[in-house]
């Protein structure tokens, strides 16, 4: 599991630290997440207060992308929505050697390193 860097930067700033995301993770791995379809969920975060988009085209990859505070808006729309699903299906794409490049130059950051989030995903994936 990893988060781009701008989702980082979103939730530092509104004390959503990583622990949360992995159980958040756990939880839509758990069916408890929206499924737009094309490898795009929303998942809420911080007590309800933001909303996350994470893209897992294939299951490959869970891939927190973009954070939005309910407040300021309910909803993607159709556009970015799109736009998300073609991300999703670019990184389910992506080589190894890719992504190992995007977490070296620090576009990505992995997290659920080892924790109960990646245990379920094994479980899910059948592993």
């Amino acid at each position: 599991m990893v988060k781009t860097a701008p989702f980082s930067t979103a939730a530092r700033k509104v004390l959503i630290k990583d622990d949360e995301l992995c159980e958040a993770i756990a939880e839509a791995l758990a069916g408890q997440s929206d499924a737009p379809g094309g490898g795009v969920y929303k998942k809420r975060l911080n007590k309800n207060r933001h909303r996350s988009i994470v893209l897992a085209k294939g299951g490959r990859l869970w891939n927190y992308t973009y954070l939005f505070a309910k407040k300021d808006r309910d909803n993607i729309d159709v556009k970015e929505l799109e736009g998300f699903r073609k991300l999703a299906k670019a990184y389910d794409a992506a080589t190894d050697r890719q992504l190992s490049k995007l977490l070296a130059d620090k576009d990505l950051t992995e997290i659920c390193n080892g924790d109960k989030a990646k245990v379920q995903e094994r479980r899910v994936r059948g592993d």
